[in-house]
């Protein structure tokens, strides 16, 4: 059966699939990425799990992969298919779609930034399918995002589109590892909410998550926290919204779990921001933890077509 790699490595997991022609997961696996051990630990991690898929499919499913995709974090040149930076695996440079290129027989290799990756899978298939542009947010650690347009993502001429989390929504406010002041995602992710809260009950363990809850439950410190957060993430979309006109805005990550405690003051928060703005459909994501294979495969599947155009134009 034709079928491609998916590879979804994170900062402490790698998720993976083997893909067919319409999507569907036909073999799935996880494993640690290692990186206690290094990054070249890390790196051949992958180049290891990605190997292991290969056999598999040609053991079980009666042939070789045709392409392999992999969506990395941190800052990505897609263009040159080098994993350029990532704090959490300790990675500079690693030009990991040749590596893989070479481990996987001369297969051909895309690579994708997470967010980006998983926006694509969100936009085509999940929660955005059938619309023409989106917006993905993931609000996670730190906060990122995914320009959909016409089924692809705009990763920009330098590989920084969608960064949403660094746009400044309350300026000369609290510093942020970027450089910068104020930033998004110093106030509206999932880590941002989970530091408020426990500073508000004093205990180390509440997260983002028992804030949530404490919300639902109609504690008042827990509202002051949730909704000083999601004035914040409405500042930004409504920036987003301004430059973007998208006509379905995504959310997912962690803080989303949180569901219609989220999604009904933030629709409202955004609903009063706009002016002259189309106000655009704000759903939650549906592909949950799959969403980043399910992209890595899609940027497998979208390298053969046009692999296969080129050579059809040949």
């Amino acid at each position: 059966m034709k079928h491609v790699i998916a590879l979804d490595v994170g900062g402490t997991g790698m998720k993976a699939a083997l893909v067919g022609p319409d999507g569907t997961l036909l073999h799935q696996a996880r494993r640690p990425t290692g990186r206690e051990h290094g990054p070249d630990a890390v790196v051949e991690g992958v180049l290891d799990f990605a190997a292991e898929l290969s056999a598999h499919g040609r053991t079980h499913l009666g042939a070789p992969a045709t392409a392999a995709g992999v969506a990395v974090p941190g800052i990505v040149d897609e263009t040159r298919g080098m994993a350029a930076y990532s704090a959490n695996l300790g990675w500079r440079d690693v030009p990991l779609r040749d590596l893989l290129a070479d481990r996987l027989g001369g297969i051909p290799v895309a690579l994708g930034h997470d967010v980006r990756t998983g926006g694509l899978a969100e936009g085509r298939i999940g929660a955005g399918r059938g619309t023409d542009r989106f917006l993905f947010v993931a609000l996670g650690t730190g906060i990122a995002g995914a320009i959909g347009l016409d089924g692809r993502v705009e990763a920009g001429a330098h590989g920084f589109a969608g960064e949403i989390g660094h746009v400044v929504v309350r300026p000369r406010g609290t510093p942020c590892p970027c450089g910068q002041r104020g930033c998004l995602e110093r106030y509206a992710s999932a880590a941002a909410v989970s530091q408020a809260w426990s500073a508000a009950t004093g205990a180390a363990e509440d997260d983002a998550a028992a804030c949530a809850r404490a919300v639902a439950a109609g504690d008042a410190r827990a509202h002051t926290v949730w909704q000083e957060a999601v004035a914040a993430l409405a500042d930004g979309l409504v920036t987003a919204l301004t430059l973007l006109d998208p006509r379905t805005l995504i959310i997912g990550g962690g803080l989303a779990e949180a569901g219609e405690t989220l999604f009904t003051p933030l629709r409202d928060a955004v609903k009063e921001r706009v002016t002259f703005q189309k106000l655009p459909s704000i759903v939650p994501a549906a592909l949950g933890d799959t969403a980043g294979c399910l992209g890595a495969g899609l940027l497998a599947w979208d390298l053969l077509d046009s692999t296969d155009l080129k050579e059809a134009t040949a």
